[in-house]
């Protein structure tokens, strides 16, 4: 699917996604990324979502961000209770979607200007 970036917004923006990969800023992307709305676009070490660890959510905090979105993939999957921890201590707020609902979410939540970091797993096709 093709989305459309807002061209006033100056935010990274997720302009498609679909079975194995993520387009950001019309750049493809085939594996997991951590994308900050305002700022850097860096690979995620996650490389499934049975995969996450302590050091996954550890990524994510150092960047500081208001929001979290985590995409798990193809289908909404909860991470395990101990790892979310981490984020609730920091007290940095989170959702957790299907990848594809967490692009779309992101782009909504970055067009608003919003502080919102996507960490998005890729899965293989």
């Amino acid at each position: 699917m093709k989305l459309q970036p807002d061209p006033h917004s100056g935010a990274n923006t997720i302009t498609g996604y679909g079975d194995g990969y993520m387009e950001i800023n019309q750049v493809p992307y085939a594996h997991a990324v951590l994308l900050c709305s305002d700022g850097a676009i860096s690979e995620w070490s996650a490389k499934s979502f049975d995969a996450l660890e302590a050091n996954h959510f550890a990524q994510m905090i150092a960047l500081k961000p208001e929001l979290v979105l985590i995409g798990t993939g193809r289908q909404q999957r909860f991470p395990k209770p101990q790892l979310l921890k981490a984020l609730i201590d920091a007290k940095i707020g989170f959702e957790i979607m299907d990848s594809q609902a967490a692009c779309r979410t992101y782009n909504i939540l970055a067009g608003e200007g919003r502080q919102v970091l996507l960490a998005l797993i890729v899965e293989p096709t």
